[in-house]
């Protein structure tokens, strides 16, 4: 950058607040990498979550609650190394907040040591005295409410939440609890679209849905699901936007095609030596009185 180019602001947690006051619909998307990271900024999307989901999406684990802080923290520094603009949020992994003084303890290490512009953790109104610790110590905190997936092992199968009354009002009063005790905002994932509509006009924070409908503040989806880059049918929330792995595999399929072949690399991909550095290989070799210069017929 030069001296007289503008320095970028990153976005902080007030934007999302800003565009939620404004009706200004926003996107987040998840990155965990440079690649992803560089993607998610160069299409002008102004918060990346560097969600748990990178546990199956990327390390190829059957659940979220195979990772931990320290390859979180990992994965954070790493996208905020990437970007310079988008809101970094911090997904706190399984058992990172289990008491206030653990959270407080996380989220610090999260803004600290990788840069995080917020952390985001899992619960309902049951975690109001940990997102009030949070906010008490000045890291912004954003909820989590219907389906949690870090409670995968009590719950088992992922289920659409709040499809009764009662457990709507109970999601709605999770909402309240949330931004009673100073949440900036609150992931709303895999409710009826009506609910996760009517929590978003009961509440003065931003909401972000993922399997939730259009009447959320916010989006978020997980990058390798809008890009097509995983095998399989991806969730009924997330539409691919691109089949990457098609090109992908084509791709490698070529190379490795031209490898095979002796055609990789050629000219343009290889480094021609002089002719005085020909020659005097070719002095070397001939010279070598141990005969390994030169393959003897």
């Amino acid at each position: 950058m030069s001296a007289d180019s503008p320095a970028v602001r990153r976005a902080t947690i007030a934007d999302l607040q800003s565009a939620r006051d404004a009706n200004k619909k926003f996107a987040v998307v998840t990155a965990y990498d440079r690649a992803t990271a560089e993607i998610a900024e160069a299409a002008g999307v102004g918060a990346i979550l560097v969600g748990d989901s990178l546990a199956q999406v990327a390390l190829g684990d059957e659940s979220t609650v195979r990772i931990g802080m320290e390859e979180m923290l990992h994965h954070v520094a790493a996208v905020v190394r990437s970007t310079s603009a988008p809101l970094v949020i911090a997904d706190m992994p399984f058992l990172s907040y289990a008491d206030e003084a653990i959270a407080v303890s996380n989220a610090g290490r999260f803004i600290r040591e990788a840069g995080a512009g917020a952390v985001k953790m899992e619960g309902g109104a049951e975690m109001a005295s940990i997102t009030a610790a949070l906010a008490r110590s000045g890291a912004p905190v954003i909820g989590h409410i219907g389906l949690t997936p870090q409670s995968a092992l009590a719950e088992g199968r992922p289920r659409v939440k709040g499809r009764a009354p009662d457990a709507a009002e109970a999601l709605i009063a999770d909402a309240l609890a949330l931004e009673a005790a100073g949440a900036a905002a609150i992931v709303i994932e895999l409710v009826p679209t009506e609910l996760a509509a009517a929590i978003t006009a009961r509440v003065r924070i931003p909401t972000i849905g993922i399997g939730a409908g259009n009447g959320c503040s916010g989006q978020v989806q997980v990058m390798p699901d809008l890009l097509g880059l995983l095998a399989g049918r991806p969730p009924r929330h997330a539409r691919p936007f691109a089949t990457l792995r098609e090109i992908a595999v084509s791709a490698v399929e070529a190379w490795r095609t031209e490898v095979e072949a002796g055609i990789f690399p050629g000219a343009a991909e290889s480094i021609e030596g002089d002719e005085a550095l020909r020659s005097a290989l070719a002095a070397s070799s001939a010279g070598d009185p141990s005969g390994r210069g030169a393959r003897r017929s």
